[in-house]
Protein backbone atom coordinates (compact mmCIF):
# COMPACT_ATOMS: atom_id res chain seq x y z
CA UNK A 1 0.00 0.00 0.00
CA UNK A 2 1.15 3.35 -0.63
CA UNK A 3 0.18 6.95 0.47
CA UNK A 4 -2.05 7.79 -2.63
CA UNK A 5 -4.15 4.79 -1.84
CA UNK A 6 -5.28 6.38 1.53
CA UNK A 7 -5.85 10.02 -0.26
CA UNK A 8 -7.42 8.35 -3.19
CA UNK A 9 -9.65 6.19 -0.62
CA UNK A 10 -10.63 10.09 1.75
CA UNK A 11 -10.83 11.95 -1.54
CA UNK A 12 -13.81 9.19 -2.44
CA UNK A 13 -15.99 8.75 0.46
CA UNK A 14 -15.66 12.51 1.66
CA UNK A 15 -14.47 15.46 -1.57
CA UNK A 16 -16.17 17.70 0.57
CA UNK A 17 -14.32 17.36 3.89
CA UNK A 18 -11.57 19.82 4.57
CA UNK A 19 -8.06 18.53 4.93
CA UNK A 20 -5.81 21.12 4.73
CA UNK A 21 -6.01 24.83 6.45
CA UNK A 22 -3.28 27.37 6.32
CA UNK A 23 -3.38 31.52 6.07
CA UNK A 24 -4.41 31.41 2.68
CA UNK A 25 -6.39 28.48 1.65
CA UNK A 26 -8.75 25.81 2.74
CA UNK A 27 -8.47 22.49 0.90
CA UNK A 28 -11.09 20.10 1.02
CA UNK A 29 -9.70 15.67 0.29
CA UNK A 30 -11.44 16.67 -3.17
CA UNK A 31 -9.62 19.71 -4.19
CA UNK A 32 -6.54 17.86 -3.08
CA UNK A 33 -6.43 14.67 -4.88
CA UNK A 34 -6.94 17.21 -7.84
CA UNK A 35 -4.66 19.62 -6.87
CA UNK A 36 -1.67 16.89 -6.44
CA UNK A 37 -2.48 14.93 -9.82
CA UNK A 38 -2.46 18.22 -11.90
CA UNK A 39 0.84 19.32 -9.71
CA UNK A 40 2.11 15.67 -10.75
CA UNK A 41 1.27 16.41 -14.05
CA UNK A 42 2.82 19.42 -14.07
CA UNK A 43 6.34 17.43 -12.94
CA UNK A 44 6.01 15.18 -15.22
CA UNK A 45 5.67 17.76 -18.62
CA UNK A 46 8.88 19.31 -17.44
CA UNK A 47 10.67 15.97 -17.88
CA UNK A 48 10.76 14.72 -14.85
CA UNK A 49 9.51 10.66 -13.66
CA UNK A 50 10.65 8.02 -12.28
CA UNK A 51 13.74 7.95 -9.81
CA UNK A 52 14.65 11.50 -9.83
CA UNK A 53 14.97 13.68 -6.82
CA UNK A 54 12.93 16.87 -6.15
CA UNK A 55 14.37 18.82 -3.39
CA UNK A 56 11.49 20.20 -1.78
CA UNK A 57 11.80 23.26 0.59
CA UNK A 58 8.75 25.40 1.65
CA UNK A 59 7.11 26.51 4.10
CA UNK A 60 4.19 25.33 5.96
CA UNK A 61 2.05 25.73 3.13
CA UNK A 62 -0.43 23.83 1.40
CA UNK A 63 1.66 23.79 -1.67
CA UNK A 64 4.16 21.46 0.47
CA UNK A 65 1.23 19.14 0.27
CA UNK A 66 0.70 19.31 -3.89
CA UNK A 67 4.25 18.83 -4.77
CA UNK A 68 5.49 16.30 -1.97
CA UNK A 69 2.52 14.15 -2.56
CA UNK A 70 2.73 14.61 -6.81
CA UNK A 71 6.22 12.90 -6.55
CA UNK A 72 4.48 9.57 -5.46
CA UNK A 73 1.98 10.16 -9.19
CA UNK A 74 5.60 10.36 -11.27
CA UNK A 75 7.62 7.67 -9.29
CA UNK A 76 10.03 10.60 -7.96
CA UNK A 77 11.69 10.67 -4.37
CA UNK A 78 10.98 13.86 -2.49
CA UNK A 79 13.64 15.31 -0.73
CA UNK A 80 12.60 17.62 2.08
CA UNK A 81 14.36 20.30 3.73
CA UNK A 82 13.72 23.13 6.23
CA UNK A 83 12.79 26.56 5.03
CA UNK A 84 15.91 27.98 7.57
CA UNK A 85 18.68 26.46 5.43
CA UNK A 86 20.28 28.82 3.26
CA UNK A 87 23.09 28.24 0.60
CA UNK A 88 25.82 25.55 2.07
CA UNK A 89 23.51 23.70 3.53
CA UNK A 90 21.15 23.24 0.64
CA UNK A 91 24.22 23.34 -1.63
CA UNK A 92 25.26 20.31 0.02
CA UNK A 93 22.01 18.44 -0.02
CA UNK A 94 20.33 19.29 -3.85
CA UNK A 95 23.96 17.91 -4.90
CA UNK A 96 24.69 15.07 -2.48
CA UNK A 97 21.40 13.58 -3.52
CA UNK A 98 21.51 14.15 -6.98
CA UNK A 99 18.45 16.39 -7.39
CA UNK A 100 16.84 16.89 -10.28
CA UNK A 101 14.53 19.92 -9.27
CA UNK A 102 14.30 22.08 -6.42
CA UNK A 103 11.33 24.07 -5.34
CA UNK A 104 11.13 26.90 -2.96
CA UNK A 105 9.62 30.05 -2.48
CA UNK A 106 10.02 33.36 -3.34
CA UNK A 107 10.84 34.83 -0.57
CA UNK A 108 9.73 33.87 2.98
CA UNK A 109 10.66 35.83 6.94
CA UNK A 110 12.59 38.50 4.62
CA UNK A 111 14.88 35.80 2.79
CA UNK A 112 15.57 35.59 -1.17
CA UNK A 113 15.74 31.89 -2.00
CA UNK A 114 15.68 32.99 -5.80
CA UNK A 115 18.81 34.98 -5.18
CA UNK A 116 20.45 32.15 -3.25
CA UNK A 117 19.16 29.59 -6.13
CA UNK A 118 20.58 31.58 -8.43
CA UNK A 119 24.44 32.23 -6.98
CA UNK A 120 24.42 27.91 -6.18
CA UNK A 121 22.81 27.04 -9.79
CA UNK A 122 26.26 26.91 -11.67
CA UNK A 123 27.95 24.55 -9.14
CA UNK A 124 24.24 22.23 -9.15
CA UNK A 125 24.51 20.79 -12.65
CA UNK A 126 21.99 17.94 -12.25
CA UNK A 127 19.79 20.22 -11.16
CA UNK A 128 17.13 20.47 -14.36
CA UNK A 129 14.41 22.85 -13.49
CA UNK A 130 13.80 25.54 -10.19
CA UNK A 131 10.12 25.99 -9.18
CA UNK A 132 9.32 29.12 -7.59
CA UNK A 133 6.00 30.04 -5.54
CA UNK A 134 5.13 33.73 -5.57
CA UNK A 135 7.81 34.98 -7.93
CA UNK A 136 10.66 34.44 -10.02
CA UNK A 137 12.97 35.06 -13.08
CA UNK A 138 13.85 34.27 -16.26
CA UNK A 139 15.57 30.95 -15.30
CA UNK A 140 12.96 29.52 -12.83
CA UNK A 141 9.69 27.73 -13.50
CA UNK A 142 6.45 29.59 -11.79
CA UNK A 143 4.84 27.06 -9.54
CA UNK A 144 1.63 29.52 -8.88
CA UNK A 145 0.95 28.87 -12.97
CA UNK A 146 1.61 25.29 -12.63
CA UNK A 147 -0.98 24.80 -9.79
CA UNK A 148 -3.26 27.95 -10.29
CA UNK A 149 -2.69 29.01 -13.89
CA UNK A 150 -5.59 29.02 -16.42
CA UNK A 151 -4.41 26.56 -18.99
CA UNK A 152 -4.11 22.84 -17.58
CA UNK A 153 -0.52 20.86 -18.07
CA UNK A 154 -0.74 17.65 -20.24
CA UNK A 155 -2.65 14.60 -18.71
CA UNK A 156 -0.85 12.85 -16.32
CA UNK A 157 0.61 9.44 -16.91
CA UNK A 158 0.63 8.21 -13.35
CA UNK A 159 3.44 5.68 -12.18
CA UNK A 160 2.68 3.33 -9.32
CA UNK A 161 5.62 3.19 -7.04
CA UNK A 162 6.23 -0.04 -5.26
CA UNK A 163 5.74 0.14 -2.08
CA UNK A 164 9.04 -1.09 -0.70
CA UNK A 165 10.33 1.65 -2.84
CA UNK A 166 12.72 4.64 -1.97
CA UNK A 167 10.07 7.23 -2.34
CA UNK A 168 10.89 10.02 -0.21
CA UNK A 169 15.25 11.29 1.26
CA UNK A 170 15.27 13.73 4.23
CA UNK A 171 18.88 14.66 5.92
CA UNK A 172 19.65 14.55 9.45
CA UNK A 173 19.42 18.00 11.43
CA UNK A 174 22.99 18.27 11.99
CA UNK A 175 23.48 18.84 15.58
CA UNK A 176 27.32 17.62 14.79
CA UNK A 177 28.81 17.35 11.40
CA UNK A 178 27.59 17.33 7.89
CA UNK A 179 24.03 16.13 7.66
CA UNK A 180 23.11 12.71 6.43
CA UNK A 181 20.55 11.56 3.93
CA UNK A 182 17.86 9.18 5.24
CA UNK A 183 16.19 6.69 2.69
CA UNK A 184 12.49 5.95 3.62
CA UNK A 185 9.57 3.57 1.86
CA UNK A 186 5.83 3.89 2.01
CA UNK A 187 7.04 0.03 3.89
CA UNK A 188 9.05 2.27 6.04
CA UNK A 189 6.54 5.43 6.06
CA UNK A 190 3.32 4.52 6.89
CA UNK A 191 3.61 2.16 9.93
CA UNK A 192 4.85 5.60 12.00
CA UNK A 193 1.49 7.05 11.24
CA UNK A 194 -0.03 3.67 12.28
CA UNK A 195 1.36 3.82 15.37
CA UNK A 196 0.91 6.74 16.56
CA UNK A 197 -2.51 6.96 15.28
CA UNK A 198 -3.71 3.70 16.76
CA UNK A 199 -1.88 4.66 20.11
CA UNK A 200 -3.79 8.06 20.16
CA UNK A 201 -7.20 7.03 19.24
CA UNK A 202 -6.56 9.74 16.51
CA UNK A 203 -10.20 9.38 14.79
CA UNK A 204 -11.28 11.49 11.28
CA UNK A 205 -12.45 14.19 13.70
CA UNK A 206 -9.24 15.43 14.95
CA UNK A 207 -7.76 18.27 14.15
CA UNK A 208 -3.77 18.62 13.68
CA UNK A 209 -2.26 21.77 14.20
CA UNK A 210 1.00 21.58 12.53
CA UNK A 211 3.84 24.07 13.00
CA UNK A 212 6.78 21.89 13.43
CA UNK A 213 7.96 22.32 9.91
CA UNK A 214 6.82 20.27 6.66
CA UNK A 215 10.39 20.34 5.92
CA UNK A 216 11.24 18.31 8.47
CA UNK A 217 10.45 14.42 9.59
CA UNK A 218 8.00 14.97 12.22
CA UNK A 219 6.13 17.72 10.60
CA UNK A 220 5.26 15.56 7.57
CA UNK A 221 4.57 12.39 9.47
CA UNK A 222 1.44 14.68 10.69
CA UNK A 223 0.54 15.22 7.78
CA UNK A 224 0.63 11.89 7.16
CA UNK A 225 -1.33 10.99 10.07
CA UNK A 226 -4.00 13.39 9.30
CA UNK A 227 -4.65 12.25 5.93
CA UNK A 228 -4.23 8.99 6.87
CA UNK A 229 -7.10 9.59 9.54
CA UNK A 230 -8.98 11.43 6.98
CA UNK A 231 -8.21 14.32 9.75
CA UNK A 232 -7.94 17.70 8.83
CA UNK A 233 -4.64 19.29 9.37
CA UNK A 234 -3.89 23.28 10.48
CA UNK A 235 -0.63 24.69 8.97
CA UNK A 236 1.00 26.90 10.91
CA UNK A 237 3.82 28.92 9.15
CA UNK A 238 5.69 31.30 11.69
CA UNK A 239 5.14 30.00 14.94
CA UNK A 240 4.57 32.54 18.16
CA UNK A 241 2.95 31.54 21.39
CA UNK A 242 0.60 34.03 20.42
CA UNK A 243 -0.18 32.61 16.69
CA UNK A 244 -0.14 28.52 18.11
CA UNK A 245 -3.19 29.78 20.89
CA UNK A 246 -5.21 32.01 18.25
CA UNK A 247 -5.37 29.27 16.25
CA UNK A 248 -6.02 26.44 18.77
CA UNK A 249 -9.23 28.51 19.95
CA UNK A 250 -10.16 29.27 16.10
CA UNK A 251 -10.18 26.57 14.64
CA UNK A 252 -10.73 23.89 17.73
CA UNK A 253 -7.59 22.09 17.42
CA UNK A 254 -7.56 18.83 19.22
CA UNK A 255 -3.98 17.77 18.65
CA UNK A 256 -0.47 18.99 18.62
CA UNK A 257 2.82 17.49 17.72
CA UNK A 258 5.75 20.18 19.67
CA UNK A 259 9.24 20.63 20.78
CA UNK A 260 9.53 22.32 24.13
CA UNK A 261 10.59 25.33 23.67
CA UNK A 262 7.43 25.97 21.87
CA UNK A 263 5.31 24.68 24.38
CA UNK A 264 7.30 27.16 26.85
CA UNK A 265 6.75 30.09 24.18
CA UNK A 266 2.98 28.96 24.74
CA UNK A 267 3.22 29.20 29.05
CA UNK A 268 5.08 31.89 28.87
CA UNK A 269 2.30 34.44 26.85
CA UNK A 270 1.06 36.95 29.61
CA UNK A 271 -2.76 36.31 28.13
CA UNK A 272 -2.59 32.81 28.04
CA UNK A 273 -5.84 32.31 30.40
CA UNK A 274 -7.95 34.03 28.22
CA UNK A 275 -8.08 31.71 25.16
CA UNK A 276 -10.36 29.01 24.92
CA UNK A 277 -8.14 25.82 24.92
CA UNK A 278 -10.67 23.42 25.90
CA UNK A 279 -10.77 21.39 22.27
CA UNK A 280 -7.26 20.23 23.59
CA UNK A 281 -7.14 16.05 23.83
CA UNK A 282 -3.31 15.36 23.03
CA UNK A 283 -0.26 17.27 22.90
CA UNK A 284 3.07 15.50 22.34
CA UNK A 285 6.22 16.72 23.48
CA UNK A 286 9.63 15.63 21.25
CA UNK A 287 12.23 16.74 19.29
CA UNK A 288 14.40 17.15 22.64
CA UNK A 289 14.19 16.36 26.51
CA UNK A 290 11.01 18.11 28.04
CA UNK A 291 12.25 19.98 30.87
CA UNK A 292 9.87 18.45 34.23
CA UNK A 293 9.66 21.65 35.57
CA UNK A 294 7.51 22.52 31.74
CA UNK A 295 6.25 19.00 32.06
CA UNK A 296 4.40 19.97 35.81
CA UNK A 297 3.46 23.64 34.59
CA UNK A 298 1.93 22.63 31.55
CA UNK A 299 -0.66 20.01 33.16
CA UNK A 300 -1.26 22.93 35.77
CA UNK A 301 -2.24 25.39 32.92
CA UNK A 302 -3.18 23.38 29.82
CA UNK A 303 -5.97 21.26 29.46
CA UNK A 304 -5.70 18.04 27.59
CA UNK A 305 -2.80 14.75 27.60
CA UNK A 306 0.72 15.60 27.41
CA UNK A 307 2.29 12.99 26.21
CA UNK A 308 6.48 12.17 25.94
CA UNK A 309 7.81 10.56 23.24
CA UNK A 310 11.13 9.69 21.83
CA UNK A 311 12.02 9.01 18.37
CA UNK A 312 13.95 10.28 15.00
CA UNK A 313 14.13 10.91 11.13
CA UNK A 314 15.91 7.46 11.32
CA UNK A 315 13.27 5.41 13.42
CA UNK A 316 10.00 6.94 13.46
CA UNK A 317 8.24 6.93 16.28
CA UNK A 318 10.14 4.85 18.65
CA UNK A 319 8.33 5.16 22.35
CA UNK A 320 6.38 7.40 24.46
CA UNK A 321 4.29 7.57 27.57
CA UNK A 322 0.65 6.56 27.38
CA UNK A 323 -2.88 8.06 28.55
CA UNK A 324 -3.11 5.49 31.63
CA UNK A 325 0.21 6.65 32.97
CA UNK A 326 0.39 8.02 36.49
CA UNK A 327 2.05 12.10 35.09
CA UNK A 328 4.74 12.15 38.09
CA UNK A 329 5.43 8.74 37.48
CA UNK A 330 6.56 9.07 34.14
CA UNK A 331 7.82 12.65 34.14
CA UNK A 332 11.30 12.74 33.11
CA UNK A 333 11.21 9.42 30.93
CA UNK A 334 10.10 8.78 27.02
CA UNK A 335 7.80 6.38 28.05
CA UNK A 336 7.67 2.57 26.58
CA UNK A 337 8.45 1.32 23.42
CA UNK A 338 5.69 1.48 20.60
CA UNK A 339 3.61 -1.35 19.67
CA UNK A 340 5.65 -3.11 17.04
CA UNK A 341 8.66 -1.37 17.87
CA UNK A 342 11.94 -2.96 19.87
CA UNK A 343 14.11 -1.03 22.10
CA UNK A 344 17.30 -2.56 23.62
CA UNK A 345 20.34 -0.68 25.38
CA UNK A 346 23.54 -1.91 24.51
CA UNK A 347 27.13 -1.55 24.89
CA UNK A 348 29.96 -0.74 22.59
CA UNK A 349 30.39 -3.87 20.91
CA UNK A 350 26.58 -4.35 20.20
CA UNK A 351 25.72 -6.29 23.77
CA UNK A 352 22.64 -6.14 26.16
CA UNK A 353 23.81 -3.54 29.21
CA UNK A 354 22.90 -5.10 32.92
CA UNK A 355 19.25 -4.35 34.21
CA UNK A 356 19.75 -0.69 35.13
CA UNK A 357 23.04 0.07 33.56
CA UNK A 358 23.24 3.23 31.17
CA UNK A 359 23.66 1.91 27.32
CA UNK A 360 23.06 3.38 23.65
CA UNK A 361 19.77 3.08 22.37
CA UNK A 362 19.03 0.65 19.67
CA UNK A 363 15.53 0.57 17.43
CA UNK A 364 14.42 -2.09 15.53
CA UNK A 365 10.97 -2.22 13.92
CA UNK A 366 9.25 -1.23 10.94
CA UNK A 367 9.28 2.03 10.84
CA UNK A 368 13.82 2.05 10.16
CA UNK A 369 14.56 3.66 8.03
CA UNK A 370 16.17 2.03 4.86
CA UNK A 371 19.83 3.22 5.40
CA UNK A 372 21.76 6.40 4.42
CA UNK A 373 22.12 7.87 0.98
CA UNK A 374 25.06 7.16 -0.55
CA UNK A 375 27.14 6.36 3.54
CA UNK A 376 28.43 2.96 3.34
CA UNK A 377 30.43 3.78 6.30
CA UNK A 378 27.36 5.68 8.53
CA UNK A 379 25.41 2.49 7.44
CA UNK A 380 28.34 -0.15 8.95
CA UNK A 381 28.72 2.09 11.87
CA UNK A 382 25.32 2.66 13.24
CA UNK A 383 23.87 -0.39 12.09
CA UNK A 384 24.62 -3.73 14.26
CA UNK A 385 25.07 -6.77 12.10
CA UNK A 386 21.84 -8.20 13.35
CA UNK A 387 19.99 -5.35 11.95
CA UNK A 388 19.67 -3.16 15.06
CA UNK A 389 20.23 0.92 14.72
CA UNK A 390 22.36 2.98 16.68
CA UNK A 391 20.13 6.12 17.81
CA UNK A 392 23.85 7.75 19.61
CA UNK A 393 21.36 8.05 22.43
CA UNK A 394 22.18 6.87 26.06
CA UNK A 395 19.20 5.96 28.13
CA UNK A 396 18.12 3.73 31.16
CA UNK A 397 15.81 1.53 31.55
CA UNK A 398 13.54 2.10 34.36
CA UNK A 399 11.83 -1.03 36.40
CA UNK A 400 8.61 0.00 35.33
CA UNK A 401 9.89 -0.09 31.56
CA UNK A 402 9.98 3.63 30.98
CA UNK A 403 12.98 4.84 29.52
CA UNK A 404 15.08 8.01 30.59
CA UNK A 405 17.30 9.63 28.56
CA UNK A 406 20.47 10.55 30.17
CA UNK A 407 22.30 12.02 27.18
CA UNK A 408 23.67 11.62 24.10
CA UNK A 409 27.26 9.87 23.12
CA UNK A 410 28.84 12.88 21.53
CA UNK A 411 27.61 15.35 24.15
CA UNK A 412 29.74 13.49 27.18
CA UNK A 413 31.26 16.73 29.04
CA UNK A 414 35.20 15.04 29.82
CA UNK A 415 36.36 17.43 32.58
CA UNK A 416 39.97 15.92 33.84
CA UNK A 417 38.68 12.43 33.28
CA UNK A 418 35.73 12.80 35.29
CA UNK A 419 32.50 12.08 32.11
CA UNK A 420 28.81 13.55 33.12
CA UNK A 421 25.77 14.56 30.57
CA UNK A 422 24.59 18.28 30.61
CA UNK A 423 21.19 16.91 30.88
CA UNK A 424 21.21 16.08 34.66
CA UNK A 425 22.33 19.51 35.48
CA UNK A 426 20.34 21.16 32.71
CA UNK A 427 16.61 19.69 34.53
CA UNK A 428 17.61 21.49 38.16
CA UNK A 429 18.66 24.54 36.15
CA UNK A 430 15.16 24.88 34.51
CA UNK A 431 13.47 24.50 38.07
CA UNK A 432 15.36 27.82 38.94
CA UNK A 433 12.83 30.81 38.80
CA UNK A 434 15.06 33.15 36.58
CA UNK A 435 16.30 30.30 34.10
CA UNK A 436 14.01 30.45 30.65
CA UNK A 437 16.83 28.48 28.72
CA UNK A 438 19.95 26.28 29.92
CA UNK A 439 22.88 24.70 28.27
CA UNK A 440 26.02 23.42 29.46
CA UNK A 441 28.99 22.67 26.98
CA UNK A 442 32.35 21.47 27.75
CA UNK A 443 35.23 24.59 26.17
CA UNK A 444 38.56 23.72 25.96
CA UNK A 445 41.09 24.34 28.73
CA UNK A 446 45.10 22.91 28.40
CA UNK A 447 44.75 21.71 32.06
CA UNK A 448 41.46 19.67 32.03
CA UNK A 449 40.57 19.10 28.76
CA UNK A 450 37.31 20.31 28.67
CA UNK A 451 35.84 23.05 31.52
CA UNK A 452 32.01 23.77 31.91
CA UNK A 453 30.42 26.58 30.61
CA UNK A 454 27.02 27.18 31.45
CA UNK A 455 24.87 28.88 28.87
CA UNK A 456 21.57 30.60 29.74
CA UNK A 457 18.82 32.62 28.59
CA UNK A 458 16.68 34.28 31.23
CA UNK A 459 13.03 34.80 32.09
CA UNK A 460 12.11 38.38 30.56
CA UNK A 461 12.93 41.13 33.95
CA UNK A 462 15.47 38.45 35.56
CA UNK A 463 19.16 38.41 35.59
CA UNK A 464 21.04 35.54 36.65
CA UNK A 465 25.22 35.44 38.09
CA UNK A 466 27.72 32.55 37.86
CA UNK A 467 27.49 32.60 41.79
CA UNK A 468 23.80 32.13 42.20
CA UNK A 469 23.54 29.60 39.74
CA UNK A 470 26.51 27.52 41.28
CA UNK A 471 24.78 28.53 44.61
CA UNK A 472 21.72 26.87 43.51
CA UNK A 473 23.45 23.73 41.92
CA UNK A 474 25.97 22.80 45.07
CA UNK A 475 24.59 20.75 47.45
CA UNK A 476 22.75 18.77 45.01
CA UNK A 477 25.53 17.74 42.38
CA UNK A 478 29.27 16.83 42.36
CA UNK A 479 31.75 19.50 42.49
CA UNK A 480 33.43 18.44 38.85
CA UNK A 481 29.90 19.06 37.24
CA UNK A 482 29.30 23.05 38.48
CA UNK A 483 29.76 25.71 35.82
CA UNK A 484 32.81 27.35 36.04
CA UNK A 485 31.73 30.09 33.38
CA UNK A 486 28.52 31.89 32.50
CA UNK A 487 27.65 33.21 29.34
CA UNK A 488 24.24 34.90 28.75
CA UNK A 489 22.01 34.55 25.54
CA UNK A 490 18.96 36.09 24.12
CA UNK A 491 18.82 33.03 21.72
CA UNK A 492 19.98 29.73 21.51
CA UNK A 493 20.86 28.13 18.30
CA UNK A 494 18.38 25.04 17.88
CA UNK A 495 17.34 22.71 14.95
CA UNK A 496 14.07 22.93 13.74
CA UNK A 497 12.87 20.65 15.78
CA UNK A 498 13.98 21.87 19.18
CA UNK A 499 17.32 20.48 19.78
CA UNK A 500 19.96 22.73 20.87
CA UNK A 501 22.68 22.52 18.42
CA UNK A 502 25.73 22.58 21.04
CA UNK A 503 28.40 22.32 18.86
CA UNK A 504 26.84 25.64 17.38
CA UNK A 505 26.38 27.21 20.76
CA UNK A 506 30.19 26.02 21.85
CA UNK A 507 31.45 28.28 18.84
CA UNK A 508 29.44 31.19 19.83
CA UNK A 509 31.02 30.52 23.02
CA UNK A 510 34.26 30.68 21.61
CA UNK A 511 33.82 33.32 18.96
CA UNK A 512 33.10 35.65 22.48
CA UNK A 513 36.33 34.68 23.29
CA UNK A 514 38.39 35.94 20.60
CA UNK A 515 36.32 38.90 20.07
Amino acid sequence: MTFHDFLARRAEAHPDREALVDHRHRVTYGELAARVDRTAAALQSLGLGPGDVVTIQLPNWVEFAYVFFACERIGAIANQIGPDFRSREVEYIVRFSESRAFVCPATFKGFDYVEMVRSLRPKLTALKAVLVLGGGDADTVSLDELIYGPTPPPPLKPCRMAPDAVMRMAFTSGTTGNPKGVTHSFDTTLPAGHILNGAMNVTDKEVFLVYLPLGLNWGYLTLLQSIMAGARAVLLDRFSGRAALELIERERVTFIPSAPASIIAMLNDPELARFDLSSLRVVITGGASCPVETIRTFRARIPGHLIELYGMLETGFHTFTRFEDDPEAVAGTIGRPAPQMALRLIDEHGHDVRPGAEGEIAAKGPSVHLGYHKNPAANAELFTADGWFRTGDLGVMEPSGNVRIVGRLKEMINRGGKKFFPREIEEILYTHPSVLHAAIVGVPDPRLGERNCLCVIPRPGTSVSLTEMVAFLRDGVATYKLPEELEIFDEFPFTPTGKIQRHALTRQVLARRSS
